[in-house]
């Protein structure tokens, strides 16, 4: 009997790091859609791995069977994997304009062919991929051209909310009108498979039109220079910061990769009419400090944006200087406290005001609050709901809120759990592995295969490298040794390589082979430095 299945393996149970699977069939017979690709970037404990990315084992041992991609939006965390998984199935991309401009950029940059697989979808579009009928339904969310999905199989009819909240007032697209867009004509909804992220919060998330109400009047207030930082990828925040700029006549400098490519991809799409031209940072410091609003990348601490730069004195074009004001119109995302706050400590000490949402009201979230969820649930009236994009609180969260507001049932999945869903249930049923690609520089690594707890180890405590010289099983001259990430000297001021070089005299007088001398001088001399320094190097032994 053919079924239809959904299968998160990225983006359930965490947020960020999107990648969903619906499919329809029985047995090895499944033909499978892919819903978003994306990445999270990497937190502490992690050395040298740029990115994280859902691992497609999966799919991929069947690659033949997936039939499409579609892409709901183009935050990074939905798109930003397809330059390193899509090129394996090299099958049809379905997104809209807004979407496909900043998928093309990412496709050239790495040398992508992609030119007949990739279909512009528009909102209220309906497209059959294998047994799959799916409409495309446009939400409101902190980018534009966002699209829910209505997706109808044989057996089940799934609304995937992907990224959304309610915003009657969003600056840029259409406001939320749950006639137009969600009117279904009495279609059943089997399974709602919904946005959690804010689903521990309260009330509502707000809208874009009253922070824009609110930076203006905070824009107006101040007098020397003013630095905002936001996300790039929020243009309809990027479009009301530039015309309080212009009512309080001060002229726009854009600064960071990020807010080029997103003002840039706007523009080709027809967004952002009507507004002054944005000034070249080349040019920033011929303005008077008081003319001048500069749009920065870097809300979340990021050592290498523009922000920081400017922060640390190190902008090739811009500097910030008493007087000045900086305004965090962002929220913190979880583990970038601690680089958020030395960013903030370093404008401190210039003399430079800090303003960020617990100072004044400048940012709102792009994700529902409960009681959006709330409307949502009774716009849909699913039978059961699957929460998605989100740590299990938020997945329990909106789970909870589901259940006692009407929803029969809810499931608590995470990452490569297969969920069989019908017009009568939900069930689990079965799991595969799941797990994560790391960006390693410029290869690509499964998580079990990264160098990273190599290099952390060395990052904490060190490493000794002990080259040997070896003829007919005898030294020949002196061992050479160096240390990296070692004090030079202990407490009472010996060299650690006079310690290192100790522990080796006691091991080579021996008359063991090389290959009984390797396990011998690293114990030897891991134990030597541990009694001296209190730490346990890494210790590398070379036989020339």
């Amino acid at each position: 009997m053919k079924n239809t299945y959904f299968l998160p393996l990225g983006g359930t149970g965490e947020i960020g790091m999107n990648l969903n699977l619906y499919g329809y069939g029985e047995g090895d017979n499944v033909e499978w859609i892919m819903v978003d690709c994306g990445v999270t970037f990497s937190q502490s404990g992690l050395p040298g791995i740029d990115l994280q990315m859902p691992d497609p084992t999966f799919i991929a041992s069947q690659k033949d069977k997936l039939k499409g991609v579609i892409l709901t939006h183009a935050h990074e965390d939905h798109i930003g994997a397809m330059p390193f998984i899509w090129p394996y199935f090299n099958c049809p991309i379905y997104t809209t304009q807004f979407t496909a401009s900043l998928l093309i950029e990412k496709f050239k940059e790495y040398n992508i062919d992609y030119e007949d697989k990739l279909k512009i979808l528009s909102e209220g579009d309906i497209i059959k991929i294998s047994s799959f009928e799916i409409k495309a339904i446009g939400l409101t969310h902190s980018i534009p051209e966002m699209n829910a999905l209505l997706i109808k199989s044989p057996s089940a009819n799934i609304f995937h909310t992907g990224d959304w909240k309610i915003d009657n007032d969003p600056l840029i697209g259409d406001g939320f009108n749950n006639k137009d867009l969600l009117n279904f004509h009495d279609l059943k909804i089997d399974a709602l498979v919904c946005d959690s992220t804010n689903a521990i919060v309260p009330g509502r998330s707000g809208s874009e039109l009253d922070v824009k109400n609110s930076l203006e009047k905070i824009i107006g207030g101040i007098d020397g220079r003013i630095f905002i930082s936001t996300f790039a990828s929020n243009v309809a925040r990027l479009y009301s910061i530039a015309q309080s700029a212009a009512k309080h006549d001060r002229h726009v400098v854009l600064s960071g990769r990020g807010m080029h490519k997103i003002v840039n991809a706007a523009k080709s799409v027809g967004i952002l009419k009507g507004l002054p031209e944005f000034v070249d940072e080349e040019d920033a410091g011929y303005l008077p400090a008081e003319k001048t609003l500069i749009l920065c990348t870097g809300s979340q601490g990021e050592f290498r944006a523009a922000l920081s730069k400017i922060a640390r004195d190190q902008h090739q074009h811009i500097v910030a200087e008493r007087g000045d004001t900086v305004i965090f119109s962002s929220k913190v995302i979880p583990g970038n406290e601690s680089g958020i706050l030395s960013l903030q400590n370093l404008f401190a000490k210039k003399g430079i005001k800090i303003i960020t949402g617990n100072d004044e009201f400048v940012h709102v979230s792009g994700h529902p609050c409960q009681d959006e969820l709330l409307e949502m649930f009774n716009l849909i009236k699913p039978n059961a709901i699957i929460p998605v994009h989100g740590e299990f609180r938020h997945l329990t969260a909106n789970a909870n809120l589901a259940e006692a507001n009407g929803i029969k049932k809810s499931l608590v999945i995470e990452n490569g759990t297969i969920v069989k869903i019908s017009d009568k249930d939900i069930t689990i049923d079965g799991e595969v592995d799941s797990g994560r690609l790391y960006k390693d520089g410029k290869i690509i690594v499964y998580d079990y295969e990264t160098a990273s707890n190599e290099r952390s180890k060395i990052s904490q405590s060190g490493l000794v490298v002990i080259s040997i010289v070896m003829v007919n099983n005898k030294i020949k001259g002196k061992p050479v040794i160096k240390t990296f990430g070692l004090p030079e000297f202990d407490k009472e001021g010996i060299s650690l390589v006079d310690w290192v070089r100790q522990a080796l005299n006691n091991v080579l007088g021996s008359k063991n082979k090389a290959g009984n001398f390797e396990s011998k001088i690293r114990n030897s001399v891991v134990r030597q430095i541990r009694s001296v320094w209190g730490k346990k190097p890494k210790v590398e032994i070379i036989f020339n």
